[in-house]
Protein backbone atom coordinates (compact mmCIF):
# COMPACT_ATOMS: atom_id res chain seq x y z
CA UNK A 1 0.00 0.00 0.00
CA UNK A 2 2.80 2.68 0.85
CA UNK A 3 4.64 1.65 -2.11
CA UNK A 4 1.42 2.41 -4.40
CA UNK A 5 1.12 5.85 -2.45
CA UNK A 6 5.15 6.64 -3.05
CA UNK A 7 4.64 6.24 -6.68
CA UNK A 8 1.58 7.94 -7.07
CA UNK A 9 2.50 10.68 -5.04
CA UNK A 10 5.97 11.23 -6.89
CA UNK A 11 5.30 10.43 -10.18
CA UNK A 12 1.71 11.98 -10.71
CA UNK A 13 3.33 14.46 -13.10
CA UNK A 14 5.16 12.64 -16.42
CA UNK A 15 5.52 17.28 -17.48
CA UNK A 16 7.56 16.62 -20.63
CA UNK A 17 7.56 20.34 -21.30
CA UNK A 18 11.25 20.13 -19.80
CA UNK A 19 12.80 16.95 -21.24
CA UNK A 20 15.72 15.92 -23.59
CA UNK A 21 15.98 18.74 -25.85
CA UNK A 22 15.60 17.77 -29.41
CA UNK A 23 19.03 17.43 -32.09
CA UNK A 24 17.59 20.27 -34.30
CA UNK A 25 15.06 22.53 -33.66
CA UNK A 26 11.58 21.58 -36.00
CA UNK A 27 9.57 23.94 -37.76
CA UNK A 28 7.06 25.52 -35.34
CA UNK A 29 3.39 23.22 -36.40
CA UNK A 30 5.53 20.35 -37.71
CA UNK A 31 3.38 18.01 -35.66
CA UNK A 32 0.31 18.56 -37.62
CA UNK A 33 1.92 18.56 -41.14
CA UNK A 34 3.42 15.20 -39.90
CA UNK A 35 -0.26 13.72 -38.44
CA UNK A 36 -2.03 15.06 -41.52
CA UNK A 37 -3.92 17.23 -39.58
CA UNK A 38 -4.94 20.08 -42.13
CA UNK A 39 -6.62 16.79 -44.56
CA UNK A 40 -8.31 15.43 -41.40
CA UNK A 41 -10.01 18.85 -40.13
CA UNK A 42 -11.68 19.12 -43.64
CA UNK A 43 -13.98 15.95 -42.53
CA UNK A 44 -14.28 16.92 -39.02
CA UNK A 45 -13.46 19.24 -36.62
CA UNK A 46 -14.16 17.78 -33.06
CA UNK A 47 -17.92 19.08 -32.74
CA UNK A 48 -20.12 17.77 -29.95
CA UNK A 49 -17.35 15.98 -28.63
CA UNK A 50 -15.76 16.43 -25.09
CA UNK A 51 -12.20 15.35 -24.34
CA UNK A 52 -11.38 15.59 -20.48
CA UNK A 53 -7.55 16.36 -20.02
CA UNK A 54 -6.79 15.01 -16.62
CA UNK A 55 -3.64 17.02 -15.79
CA UNK A 56 -2.70 20.12 -13.71
CA UNK A 57 -5.60 22.47 -14.68
CA UNK A 58 -5.67 24.39 -17.18
CA UNK A 59 -5.83 28.12 -17.60
CA UNK A 60 -9.34 28.94 -18.75
CA UNK A 61 -8.67 32.73 -20.08
CA UNK A 62 -6.07 32.16 -22.51
CA UNK A 63 -6.63 33.40 -26.04
CA UNK A 64 -5.96 29.96 -27.38
CA UNK A 65 -9.15 28.93 -26.11
CA UNK A 66 -11.64 31.20 -26.65
CA UNK A 67 -13.90 30.00 -24.29
CA UNK A 68 -13.33 25.93 -25.03
CA UNK A 69 -12.67 25.08 -21.93
CA UNK A 70 -14.70 24.24 -18.65
CA UNK A 71 -13.15 23.70 -15.25
CA UNK A 72 -14.29 20.69 -13.13
CA UNK A 73 -12.98 19.66 -9.57
CA UNK A 74 -9.50 19.92 -8.06
CA UNK A 75 -9.13 16.31 -6.66
CA UNK A 76 -5.59 16.65 -5.58
CA UNK A 77 -5.25 20.02 -4.04
CA UNK A 78 -2.32 20.92 -2.58
CA UNK A 79 -2.96 24.96 -2.17
CA UNK A 80 -2.16 26.02 -5.49
CA UNK A 81 -4.24 28.24 -7.48
CA UNK A 82 -4.79 29.66 -10.87
CA UNK A 83 -2.62 32.57 -11.50
CA UNK A 84 0.31 31.02 -9.88
CA UNK A 85 3.27 29.98 -11.92
CA UNK A 86 3.36 26.38 -10.47
CA UNK A 87 -0.81 25.75 -11.04
CA UNK A 88 -1.58 24.62 -15.11
CA UNK A 89 1.82 25.07 -16.38
CA UNK A 90 1.55 21.33 -18.20
CA UNK A 91 -2.37 20.88 -18.35
CA UNK A 92 -2.89 24.21 -20.80
CA UNK A 93 -0.30 23.36 -22.81
CA UNK A 94 -1.96 19.64 -23.33
CA UNK A 95 -5.50 21.80 -24.00
CA UNK A 96 -3.60 23.61 -26.41
CA UNK A 97 -2.22 20.80 -28.29
CA UNK A 98 -6.08 18.63 -27.88
CA UNK A 99 -7.41 21.61 -29.56
CA UNK A 100 -5.20 22.28 -32.22
CA UNK A 101 -6.00 19.24 -33.59
CA UNK A 102 -10.31 19.12 -32.86
CA UNK A 103 -11.04 22.72 -32.75
CA UNK A 104 -14.45 22.33 -32.66
CA UNK A 105 -14.26 19.84 -29.39
CA UNK A 106 -14.36 21.37 -26.47
CA UNK A 107 -12.21 20.17 -22.68
CA UNK A 108 -12.79 19.33 -19.53
CA UNK A 109 -10.55 20.55 -17.30
CA UNK A 110 -9.91 17.78 -14.27
CA UNK A 111 -6.67 18.64 -11.93
CA UNK A 112 -5.52 15.35 -10.24
CA UNK A 113 -1.61 16.39 -11.16
CA UNK A 114 0.82 18.54 -9.34
CA UNK A 115 2.86 20.76 -11.64
CA UNK A 116 6.55 19.89 -11.07
CA UNK A 117 7.28 23.03 -9.18
CA UNK A 118 4.26 22.82 -6.99
CA UNK A 119 5.63 22.74 -3.42
CA UNK A 120 3.15 20.45 -2.55
CA UNK A 121 4.27 18.01 -4.88
CA UNK A 122 7.95 18.80 -3.44
CA UNK A 123 6.39 17.85 0.09
CA UNK A 124 5.38 14.51 -1.10
CA UNK A 125 8.96 13.81 -2.69
CA UNK A 126 10.10 14.51 1.07
CA UNK A 127 7.37 12.26 2.38
CA UNK A 128 8.22 9.71 0.46
CA UNK A 129 11.79 9.58 0.99
CA UNK A 130 11.76 10.15 4.79
CA UNK A 131 8.53 6.65 5.03
CA UNK A 132 5.82 8.92 5.99
CA UNK A 133 3.95 8.75 2.89
CA UNK A 134 1.18 6.62 4.70
CA UNK A 135 0.67 9.59 7.01
CA UNK A 136 1.11 11.82 5.00
CA UNK A 137 -2.79 13.73 4.08
CA UNK A 138 -1.47 15.27 0.80
CA UNK A 139 -0.06 12.32 -0.68
CA UNK A 140 -3.08 10.33 0.18
CA UNK A 141 -5.04 12.26 -1.43
CA UNK A 142 -2.62 12.19 -4.40
CA UNK A 143 -3.42 8.24 -4.62
CA UNK A 144 -6.55 8.57 -5.18
CA UNK A 145 -6.92 11.78 -7.68
CA UNK A 146 -6.78 9.90 -11.17
CA UNK A 147 -9.38 7.08 -10.47
CA UNK A 148 -11.57 10.12 -9.04
CA UNK A 149 -10.76 11.75 -12.40
CA UNK A 150 -11.61 9.30 -14.87
CA UNK A 151 -14.65 8.25 -12.78
CA UNK A 152 -16.15 12.22 -12.84
CA UNK A 153 -15.29 13.02 -16.59
CA UNK A 154 -16.79 9.85 -17.82
CA UNK A 155 -19.92 10.90 -15.40
CA UNK A 156 -19.98 14.12 -16.86
CA UNK A 157 -20.52 13.37 -20.44
CA UNK A 158 -16.33 13.01 -21.91
CA UNK A 159 -16.04 10.40 -24.59
CA UNK A 160 -11.87 11.24 -24.90
CA UNK A 161 -10.02 11.55 -21.95
CA UNK A 162 -6.64 12.40 -22.48
CA UNK A 163 -4.00 11.60 -19.31
CA UNK A 164 -0.90 12.90 -20.03
CA UNK A 165 0.88 11.83 -16.90
CA UNK A 166 2.54 8.64 -15.46
CA UNK A 167 3.90 7.12 -12.28
CA UNK A 168 7.32 5.78 -11.77
CA UNK A 169 9.15 7.89 -13.92
CA UNK A 170 11.81 8.16 -11.24
CA UNK A 171 11.11 4.13 -10.57
CA UNK A 172 9.94 4.53 -6.74
CA UNK A 173 7.52 1.08 -6.06
CA UNK A 174 4.37 -0.20 -8.07
CA UNK A 175 2.36 2.80 -10.20
CA UNK A 176 -0.10 -0.17 -10.60
CA UNK A 177 -3.56 0.71 -8.43
CA UNK A 178 -6.83 -1.24 -7.91
CA UNK A 179 -8.71 1.84 -7.93
CA UNK A 180 -7.16 3.27 -11.37
CA UNK A 181 -7.44 -0.12 -12.92
CA UNK A 182 -11.47 0.01 -11.53
CA UNK A 183 -11.87 3.57 -12.61
CA UNK A 184 -10.28 2.01 -16.16
CA UNK A 185 -12.41 -0.88 -16.41
CA UNK A 186 -15.37 1.27 -16.19
CA UNK A 187 -14.61 4.40 -18.55
CA UNK A 188 -14.41 1.68 -20.98
CA UNK A 189 -17.58 0.10 -20.06
CA UNK A 190 -19.47 3.36 -20.43
CA UNK A 191 -17.55 3.82 -24.02
CA UNK A 192 -14.75 6.58 -23.42
CA UNK A 193 -12.21 6.49 -24.70
CA UNK A 194 -8.91 6.52 -22.82
CA UNK A 195 -5.33 7.46 -24.21
CA UNK A 196 -2.10 7.98 -21.48
CA UNK A 197 1.53 8.78 -22.68
CA UNK A 198 4.03 5.74 -22.61
CA UNK A 199 6.39 7.77 -20.34
CA UNK A 200 10.01 9.85 -20.59
CA UNK A 201 11.93 7.52 -19.01
CA UNK A 202 13.16 5.65 -22.09
CA UNK A 203 17.18 7.33 -22.39
CA UNK A 204 20.00 5.80 -22.97
CA UNK A 205 22.05 8.53 -21.36
CA UNK A 206 23.41 6.89 -18.13
CA UNK A 207 23.49 10.43 -16.85
CA UNK A 208 19.71 11.52 -17.38
CA UNK A 209 18.04 10.95 -14.04
CA UNK A 210 14.42 9.69 -15.13
CA UNK A 211 16.14 6.67 -17.42
CA UNK A 212 14.53 3.79 -16.08
CA UNK A 213 12.04 2.71 -18.67
CA UNK A 214 10.07 1.10 -16.12
CA UNK A 215 6.09 0.37 -16.18
CA UNK A 216 4.49 3.49 -16.51
CA UNK A 217 0.30 3.73 -15.73
CA UNK A 218 -2.12 4.61 -16.84
CA UNK A 219 -0.49 3.78 -20.10
CA UNK A 220 0.10 0.05 -19.42
CA UNK A 221 -3.34 -0.83 -18.11
CA UNK A 222 -5.24 -2.78 -20.56
CA UNK A 223 -7.61 -0.53 -22.69
CA UNK A 224 -5.97 2.69 -22.81
CA UNK A 225 -4.10 3.11 -25.63
CA UNK A 226 -0.75 4.40 -24.99
CA UNK A 227 0.81 7.19 -26.67
CA UNK A 228 4.76 6.71 -27.53
CA UNK A 229 6.81 10.19 -29.14
CA UNK A 230 8.37 10.62 -32.51
CA UNK A 231 10.67 12.84 -33.61
CA UNK A 232 11.04 15.08 -36.80
CA UNK A 233 13.14 12.83 -38.29
CA UNK A 234 10.92 10.12 -37.54
CA UNK A 235 12.66 7.96 -35.51
CA UNK A 236 11.80 7.73 -32.08
CA UNK A 237 12.36 10.77 -29.64
CA UNK A 238 14.96 9.40 -27.26
CA UNK A 239 13.39 9.61 -23.80
CA UNK A 240 9.89 7.81 -25.01
CA UNK A 241 9.63 5.13 -23.07
CA UNK A 242 10.20 1.42 -25.16
CA UNK A 243 7.38 -0.97 -23.72
CA UNK A 244 5.35 -3.76 -25.35
CA UNK A 245 2.21 -1.64 -24.67
CA UNK A 246 3.01 1.31 -26.88
CA UNK A 247 0.12 1.28 -29.24
CA UNK A 248 0.72 4.44 -31.42
CA UNK A 249 3.16 7.30 -31.71
CA UNK A 250 2.38 10.99 -32.34
CA UNK A 251 4.76 13.87 -32.78
CA UNK A 252 6.50 14.76 -28.88
CA UNK A 253 9.98 16.85 -29.79
CA UNK A 254 9.48 21.26 -29.99
CA UNK A 255 5.65 20.75 -29.69
CA UNK A 256 4.47 24.69 -29.69
CA UNK A 257 1.03 24.81 -27.09
CA UNK A 258 0.09 27.39 -24.75
CA UNK A 259 1.66 28.61 -21.86
CA UNK A 260 -0.36 29.22 -18.37
CA UNK A 261 1.77 32.98 -18.06
CA UNK A 262 0.43 34.01 -21.73
CA UNK A 263 1.83 33.49 -25.17
CA UNK A 264 3.56 29.97 -26.31
CA UNK A 265 6.26 27.86 -25.73
CA UNK A 266 7.82 24.62 -27.03
CA UNK A 267 8.42 21.46 -25.34
CA UNK A 268 8.96 17.85 -25.24
CA UNK A 269 7.14 14.85 -24.31
CA UNK A 270 5.25 11.53 -24.72
CA UNK A 271 2.57 14.05 -22.96
CA UNK A 272 2.00 16.33 -25.88
CA UNK A 273 2.20 13.32 -28.17
CA UNK A 274 -0.79 11.72 -25.90
CA UNK A 275 -2.73 14.83 -26.19
CA UNK A 276 -2.20 15.32 -30.23
CA UNK A 277 -3.40 11.26 -30.40
CA UNK A 278 -6.57 12.25 -28.22
CA UNK A 279 -7.37 15.46 -30.25
CA UNK A 280 -7.11 12.58 -33.33
CA UNK A 281 -9.43 11.04 -31.42
CA UNK A 282 -12.36 13.93 -31.38
CA UNK A 283 -11.75 14.14 -35.05
CA UNK A 284 -12.81 10.60 -35.36
CA UNK A 285 -15.60 10.52 -33.01
CA UNK A 286 -17.41 13.56 -34.41
CA UNK A 287 -17.21 11.72 -37.62
CA UNK A 288 -18.95 8.76 -36.04
CA UNK A 289 -20.18 9.53 -33.03
CA UNK A 290 -20.91 5.53 -31.69
CA UNK A 291 -17.27 4.11 -32.16
CA UNK A 292 -16.45 1.84 -29.81
CA UNK A 293 -13.20 2.16 -27.81
CA UNK A 294 -11.99 -1.11 -29.50
CA UNK A 295 -13.09 0.13 -32.96
CA UNK A 296 -11.09 3.49 -32.56
CA UNK A 297 -7.92 1.86 -31.08
CA UNK A 298 -8.25 -0.78 -34.15
CA UNK A 299 -8.83 2.04 -36.93
CA UNK A 300 -5.56 4.17 -35.45
CA UNK A 301 -3.47 1.01 -36.07
CA UNK A 302 -4.69 0.53 -39.30
CA UNK A 303 -4.37 3.70 -40.94
CA UNK A 304 -1.17 4.45 -39.20
CA UNK A 305 2.18 4.90 -40.90
CA UNK A 306 3.71 1.42 -39.79
CA UNK A 307 7.60 1.13 -39.33
CA UNK A 308 8.88 -1.24 -41.77
CA UNK A 309 8.51 -4.01 -39.06
CA UNK A 310 4.63 -3.37 -39.22
CA UNK A 311 5.19 -2.98 -35.38
CA UNK A 312 7.83 -2.15 -32.39
CA UNK A 313 8.65 -1.72 -29.31
CA UNK A 314 9.59 1.92 -29.64
CA UNK A 315 6.43 3.64 -31.78
CA UNK A 316 3.92 0.55 -31.68
CA UNK A 317 1.90 0.33 -34.83
CA UNK A 318 3.48 3.47 -36.11
CA UNK A 319 2.40 7.66 -36.81
CA UNK A 320 -0.97 8.67 -36.72
CA UNK A 321 -2.41 9.71 -39.92
CA UNK A 322 -4.99 11.83 -38.81
CA UNK A 323 -6.39 12.31 -42.12
CA UNK A 324 -6.91 8.31 -42.98
CA UNK A 325 -8.03 7.40 -39.77
CA UNK A 326 -11.11 10.18 -39.83
CA UNK A 327 -11.68 8.62 -43.36
CA UNK A 328 -11.75 5.24 -42.17
CA UNK A 329 -13.90 6.16 -39.01
CA UNK A 330 -16.37 7.76 -41.19
CA UNK A 331 -16.78 4.44 -42.77
CA UNK A 332 -16.99 2.32 -40.00
CA UNK A 333 -19.44 -0.22 -39.62
CA UNK A 334 -21.41 -0.19 -36.50
CA UNK A 335 -20.24 -2.78 -33.92
CA UNK A 336 -21.71 -5.89 -33.09
CA UNK A 337 -21.86 -8.07 -30.32
CA UNK A 338 -22.02 -11.93 -31.20
CA UNK A 339 -20.05 -14.94 -30.40
CA UNK A 340 -17.12 -15.91 -32.72
CA UNK A 341 -17.50 -19.18 -34.41
CA UNK A 342 -14.83 -21.84 -33.13
CA UNK A 343 -12.34 -22.62 -35.69
CA UNK A 344 -9.75 -24.90 -34.18
CA UNK A 345 -8.86 -28.45 -34.24
CA UNK A 346 -12.13 -30.84 -32.76
CA UNK A 347 -10.27 -31.65 -29.96
CA UNK A 348 -7.94 -29.54 -27.57
CA UNK A 349 -5.89 -32.54 -27.23
CA UNK A 350 -5.04 -35.53 -29.13
CA UNK A 351 -8.59 -37.13 -28.76
CA UNK A 352 -10.17 -39.95 -26.52
CA UNK A 353 -7.67 -42.52 -25.93
CA UNK A 354 -10.76 -45.52 -26.36
CA UNK A 355 -14.32 -45.75 -28.10
CA UNK A 356 -16.80 -44.39 -26.57
CA UNK A 357 -18.83 -46.38 -24.16
CA UNK A 358 -21.90 -47.80 -25.43
CA UNK A 359 -24.95 -48.48 -23.36
CA UNK A 360 -28.02 -51.47 -23.96
CA UNK A 361 -30.92 -50.31 -24.76
CA UNK A 362 -33.54 -50.21 -21.91
CA UNK A 363 -36.35 -52.67 -21.75
CA UNK A 364 -39.07 -51.77 -22.47
CA UNK A 365 -41.13 -54.46 -20.97
CA UNK A 366 -40.89 -53.68 -17.47
CA UNK A 367 -42.27 -50.39 -18.11
CA UNK A 368 -45.45 -51.43 -19.79
CA UNK A 369 -46.27 -53.69 -17.31
CA UNK A 370 -45.16 -51.07 -14.11
CA UNK A 371 -47.63 -48.57 -16.58
CA UNK A 372 -50.67 -50.81 -16.58
CA UNK A 373 -50.35 -51.94 -12.94
CA UNK A 374 -50.20 -48.25 -11.86
CA UNK A 375 -53.20 -47.38 -14.43
CA UNK A 376 -55.22 -50.05 -12.53
CA UNK A 377 -54.38 -49.19 -9.19
CA UNK A 378 -55.24 -45.76 -9.97
CA UNK A 379 -58.60 -47.18 -11.45
CA UNK A 380 -59.33 -49.00 -7.69
CA UNK A 381 -58.39 -45.63 -6.14
CA UNK A 382 -61.12 -43.60 -8.15
CA UNK A 383 -63.71 -46.29 -7.81
CA UNK A 384 -63.18 -46.34 -4.26
CA UNK A 385 -63.53 -42.51 -3.89
CA UNK A 386 -67.23 -42.91 -5.48
CA UNK A 387 -68.49 -45.63 -4.00
CA UNK A 388 -67.76 -43.40 -0.06
CA UNK A 389 -69.47 -40.62 -2.01
CA UNK A 390 -72.92 -42.10 -2.37
CA UNK A 391 -75.66 -40.71 0.04
CA UNK A 392 -77.63 -43.08 2.26
CA UNK A 393 -81.06 -44.50 1.88
CA UNK A 394 -83.67 -42.09 3.32
CA UNK A 395 -86.25 -43.33 5.97
CA UNK A 396 -90.12 -43.14 4.80
CA UNK A 397 -92.06 -40.40 5.46
CA UNK A 398 -93.82 -40.86 8.62
CA UNK A 399 -91.88 -43.13 10.15
CA UNK A 400 -89.07 -42.48 12.54
CA UNK A 401 -85.62 -43.79 11.86
CA UNK A 402 -84.93 -46.64 13.27
CA UNK A 403 -82.09 -46.20 15.93
CA UNK A 404 -78.65 -47.84 15.48
CA UNK A 405 -78.07 -50.47 18.00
Amino acid sequence: MIRTLAAFALVTGLVAATAAPAVAEAPQGWELGAMKVPAAQRLGQGKGITVAVLDTGVVKNHPEFRGRVTSGPDFIGGGARPGQSYWGAHGTAMASSVLRVAPQARVLSVRVLWDREDPARKRAEAAAKSGRVAADKESLKAATALAKGIRYAVDKGAQVISMSLGTDEWGFGSGYGEDTAAAVDYALGKGAILLASAGNGGSTDPLEVDANNVVSYPAAYPGVIAVAAMAPNGVRADFSQVHTYNTIAAPGVDIYAADNRGGYRSGDGTSPACALAAGTAALMLSRKPDLTPRQVRDILVRTAKKPPAGYTVFLGFGLIDAAAAVQAAGAAEDAKIAAAPYKGKEYLGGGPVAAPTTHPPIDMTYVAVGGTAAGVGLLFLVGAALLMRRPRARPAPGRPPIPPR
